[in-house]
Protein backbone atom coordinates (compact mmCIF):
# COMPACT_ATOMS: atom_id res chain seq x y z
CA UNK A 1 0.00 0.00 0.00
CA UNK A 2 0.85 3.57 -0.90
CA UNK A 3 2.23 5.43 2.37
CA UNK A 4 1.37 9.20 2.92
CA UNK A 5 4.36 10.94 1.16
CA UNK A 6 3.21 8.45 -2.05
CA UNK A 7 0.11 9.98 -1.64
CA UNK A 8 0.70 13.45 -1.26
CA UNK A 9 2.31 13.53 -5.32
CA UNK A 10 -0.52 11.68 -6.38
CA UNK A 11 -2.85 14.44 -4.96
CA UNK A 12 -0.38 17.06 -6.50
CA UNK A 13 -0.60 15.30 -10.02
CA UNK A 14 3.49 15.32 -10.37
CA UNK A 15 6.35 13.81 -8.14
CA UNK A 16 7.76 15.55 -5.52
CA UNK A 17 10.50 13.18 -4.84
CA UNK A 18 9.83 13.14 -1.14
CA UNK A 19 11.08 9.72 -0.59
CA UNK A 20 14.57 10.19 -2.09
CA UNK A 21 15.97 7.56 -4.28
CA UNK A 22 12.46 5.62 -4.57
CA UNK A 23 10.86 8.49 -6.11
CA UNK A 24 13.44 7.89 -9.40
CA UNK A 25 13.17 3.55 -8.78
CA UNK A 26 10.35 1.58 -10.66
CA UNK A 27 9.34 1.11 -6.82
CA UNK A 28 8.10 4.94 -6.97
CA UNK A 29 3.57 4.60 -6.63
CA UNK A 30 3.15 7.51 -8.71
CA UNK A 31 4.61 5.65 -11.79
CA UNK A 32 1.92 2.80 -11.03
CA UNK A 33 -0.57 5.19 -10.22
CA UNK A 34 -0.47 8.49 -11.56
CA UNK A 35 -3.95 9.12 -10.41
CA UNK A 36 -5.46 10.99 -7.31
CA UNK A 37 -5.82 8.13 -3.79
CA UNK A 38 -9.58 7.58 -3.97
CA UNK A 39 -10.22 7.39 -7.72
CA UNK A 40 -12.39 4.35 -9.13
CA UNK A 41 -10.95 2.93 -12.44
CA UNK A 42 -12.74 5.01 -15.13
CA UNK A 43 -11.86 8.25 -13.43
CA UNK A 44 -8.41 7.32 -13.39
CA UNK A 45 -7.22 9.07 -16.37
CA UNK A 46 -9.20 12.72 -16.01
CA UNK A 47 -8.43 15.08 -13.58
CA UNK A 48 -11.34 17.20 -12.76
CA UNK A 49 -11.52 20.31 -13.89
CA UNK A 50 -10.15 23.39 -10.78
CA UNK A 51 -11.69 26.02 -9.92
CA UNK A 52 -9.07 29.38 -9.50
CA UNK A 53 -9.52 28.48 -5.86
CA UNK A 54 -7.87 25.23 -6.45
CA UNK A 55 -5.46 25.68 -8.15
CA UNK A 56 -4.29 27.81 -5.88
CA UNK A 57 -4.65 25.46 -3.33
CA UNK A 58 -2.82 22.48 -4.92
CA UNK A 59 -0.47 25.18 -5.35
CA UNK A 60 0.18 26.22 -1.69
CA UNK A 61 -0.16 22.22 -0.90
CA UNK A 62 2.41 21.47 -3.23
CA UNK A 63 5.14 23.59 -2.02
CA UNK A 64 4.08 23.28 1.71
CA UNK A 65 4.82 19.59 1.46
CA UNK A 66 7.97 19.58 -0.69
CA UNK A 67 9.64 21.66 1.85
CA UNK A 68 7.63 19.41 4.73
CA UNK A 69 6.71 22.43 6.50
CA UNK A 70 3.56 22.33 8.82
CA UNK A 71 0.20 24.51 7.62
CA UNK A 72 1.53 26.58 10.60
CA UNK A 73 5.07 27.24 9.84
CA UNK A 74 4.03 27.64 5.99
CA UNK A 75 1.41 30.42 7.13
CA UNK A 76 4.19 32.36 8.93
CA UNK A 77 6.65 32.13 5.81
CA UNK A 78 3.92 33.50 3.75
CA UNK A 79 3.13 36.30 6.30
CA UNK A 80 6.89 37.32 6.74
CA UNK A 81 7.39 37.25 2.71
CA UNK A 82 3.90 39.51 2.19
CA UNK A 83 5.50 42.29 4.06
CA UNK A 84 8.29 42.00 2.76
CA UNK A 85 8.41 44.27 -0.23
CA UNK A 86 7.94 44.13 -3.52
CA UNK A 87 7.86 40.48 -4.43
CA UNK A 88 7.21 38.38 -2.02
CA UNK A 89 7.14 35.78 -4.09
CA UNK A 90 10.99 36.05 -3.91
CA UNK A 91 11.25 36.81 -0.55
CA UNK A 92 9.37 33.25 0.21
CA UNK A 93 11.55 30.96 -1.88
CA UNK A 94 14.34 32.57 0.27
CA UNK A 95 13.08 32.18 3.28
CA UNK A 96 12.72 28.52 2.25
CA UNK A 97 15.83 27.68 0.55
CA UNK A 98 17.78 29.19 3.40
CA UNK A 99 16.40 26.89 5.95
CA UNK A 100 19.32 24.73 7.38
CA UNK A 101 17.54 21.41 6.91
CA UNK A 102 16.73 22.70 2.98
CA UNK A 103 20.46 23.24 2.44
CA UNK A 104 21.95 20.09 4.30
CA UNK A 105 19.63 18.50 1.21
CA UNK A 106 20.78 20.75 -1.49
CA UNK A 107 24.07 19.97 -0.37
CA UNK A 108 23.39 16.27 -1.61
CA UNK A 109 24.20 14.94 2.46
CA UNK A 110 20.82 13.57 2.35
CA UNK A 111 17.96 11.60 0.27
CA UNK A 112 15.06 13.77 1.34
CA UNK A 113 14.76 16.57 3.36
CA UNK A 114 12.99 14.53 5.89
CA UNK A 115 16.10 12.55 6.30
CA UNK A 116 18.26 16.13 6.24
CA UNK A 117 15.72 17.36 9.16
CA UNK A 118 16.63 14.20 11.07
CA UNK A 119 20.60 14.94 10.31
CA UNK A 120 20.17 18.53 12.11
CA UNK A 121 17.89 18.03 14.81
CA UNK A 122 20.13 14.71 15.90
CA UNK A 123 22.89 17.23 16.14
CA UNK A 124 25.18 15.60 13.22
CA UNK A 125 25.72 19.39 11.84
CA UNK A 126 27.51 22.26 13.03
CA UNK A 127 26.52 26.36 11.91
CA UNK A 128 29.89 28.44 11.96
CA UNK A 129 31.68 25.62 14.10
CA UNK A 130 28.86 25.12 16.98
CA UNK A 131 26.67 22.14 17.06
CA UNK A 132 23.06 23.50 16.03
CA UNK A 133 19.74 21.29 16.25
CA UNK A 134 17.60 23.82 14.69
CA UNK A 135 16.20 22.45 10.93
CA UNK A 136 14.50 25.88 10.72
CA UNK A 137 17.27 28.34 11.46
CA UNK A 138 17.88 30.51 8.56
CA UNK A 139 21.33 30.51 7.24
CA UNK A 140 22.69 34.15 5.98
CA UNK A 141 25.50 34.83 3.49
CA UNK A 142 28.92 33.74 4.86
CA UNK A 143 27.29 31.14 7.52
CA UNK A 144 29.10 27.97 7.02
CA UNK A 145 27.80 24.30 7.72
CA UNK A 146 29.86 21.86 8.72
CA UNK A 147 29.42 17.84 9.51
CA UNK A 148 30.42 17.41 13.07
CA UNK A 149 33.71 16.06 13.07
CA UNK A 150 32.01 13.19 15.75
CA UNK A 151 29.49 12.20 12.74
CA UNK A 152 31.66 11.74 9.63
CA UNK A 153 31.65 8.29 10.42
CA UNK A 154 28.16 7.89 10.92
CA UNK A 155 26.21 5.46 8.16
CA UNK A 156 24.40 8.70 6.56
CA UNK A 157 27.94 9.95 5.89
CA UNK A 158 29.12 6.99 4.43
CA UNK A 159 30.17 7.46 0.61
CA UNK A 160 29.72 11.63 0.53
CA UNK A 161 31.97 11.67 -3.06
CA UNK A 162 29.10 9.60 -4.61
CA UNK A 163 26.19 11.25 -3.01
CA UNK A 164 28.08 14.83 -4.45
CA UNK A 165 27.72 13.28 -7.76
CA UNK A 166 24.30 12.56 -7.64
CA UNK A 167 23.38 16.08 -6.73
CA UNK A 168 24.75 19.66 -8.24
CA UNK A 169 25.00 21.84 -5.72
CA UNK A 170 23.48 25.42 -6.36
CA UNK A 171 25.14 28.00 -7.65
CA UNK A 172 24.57 30.32 -4.26
CA UNK A 173 25.89 27.57 -1.91
CA UNK A 174 29.70 26.28 -2.21
CA UNK A 175 31.02 22.96 -1.26
CA UNK A 176 34.01 21.24 -0.10
CA UNK A 177 33.79 17.81 0.09
CA UNK A 178 37.59 17.01 2.01
CA UNK A 179 36.63 19.11 4.63
CA UNK A 180 33.70 18.67 4.82
CA UNK A 181 32.16 22.36 4.42
CA UNK A 182 29.69 24.49 2.61
CA UNK A 183 29.67 28.15 2.21
CA UNK A 184 26.52 30.31 1.77
CA UNK A 185 28.17 32.57 -0.76
CA UNK A 186 24.67 33.90 -2.16
CA UNK A 187 21.10 34.26 -1.48
CA UNK A 188 18.99 31.94 -3.70
CA UNK A 189 17.00 33.65 -6.43
CA UNK A 190 13.53 32.29 -7.61
CA UNK A 191 13.88 31.08 -11.39
CA UNK A 192 10.19 29.71 -11.69
CA UNK A 193 11.22 27.49 -15.09
CA UNK A 194 13.54 25.72 -12.78
CA UNK A 195 11.67 25.68 -8.95
CA UNK A 196 8.45 24.45 -11.07
CA UNK A 197 6.58 26.17 -8.23
CA UNK A 198 4.45 29.24 -8.91
CA UNK A 199 4.33 31.00 -5.47
CA UNK A 200 2.69 33.79 -7.03
CA UNK A 201 -0.38 32.04 -6.64
CA UNK A 202 0.85 30.76 -3.00
CA UNK A 203 0.78 34.08 -1.86
CA UNK A 204 -2.76 34.93 -3.55
CA UNK A 205 -3.84 31.85 -1.77
CA UNK A 206 -3.08 33.42 1.59
CA UNK A 207 -4.23 37.26 0.53
CA UNK A 208 -7.85 36.04 0.31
Amino acid sequence: MDDKKCKVCRRAGEKLFLKGDRCFSPKCAFEKKAYPPGRRDSERKHRSTATEFGIQLREKQKVRNVYRLSEKQFAKYVKNASTAGENPSEKLYEQLETRLDNIVFRLGLAKSRSESRQLVSHGHITVNGRRTSVPSRQMKIGDIVSIRKGSLEKKPFVGLAEKQNKAPVPQWLTFDAKKPEAIVRALPVLDKAVSGYNLTSVIEFYSR
